[in-house]
């Protein structure tokens, strides 16, 4: 049995995009209310967005600072993971 594909006005597919962009529904509760598939709102969504990509604001002096002392945060737990990592190996071979 061969589905009929249905063709949708470029204004409907404006305006379902638009009720999940701007809205706070996922697509898929979007498209059963439209009675559409979820898939197809979906493309439509991701479409939209790679042809309008948003732009985000530059961080501030203060975001900056705390994004810098997270990176070094993190660089430390990095080493204290891969040396305690090595410890635990070395232990694990002192007692076969």
């Amino acid at each position: 049995m061969s589905e009929r594909r249905r063709k949708f006005s470029p204004e409907f597919r404006d305006e379902a995009v638009k009720m999940v962009i701007e809205g706070n529904r996922p697509a898929a509760q979007v498209a059963r209310e439209l009675g559409i598939n979820s898939g197809t709102l979906g493309n439509w969504v991701a479409q939209y967005r790679r042809a309008h990509p948003v732009d985000e604001e530059p961080l501030s002096v203060s975001d900056r600072a705390r994004l810098r002392e997270l990176e070094r945060e993190n660089q430390e737990l990095k080493m204290r993971n891969e040396f305690l990592g090595k410890a635990a190996a070395f232990f694990a071979q002192e007692y076969r």
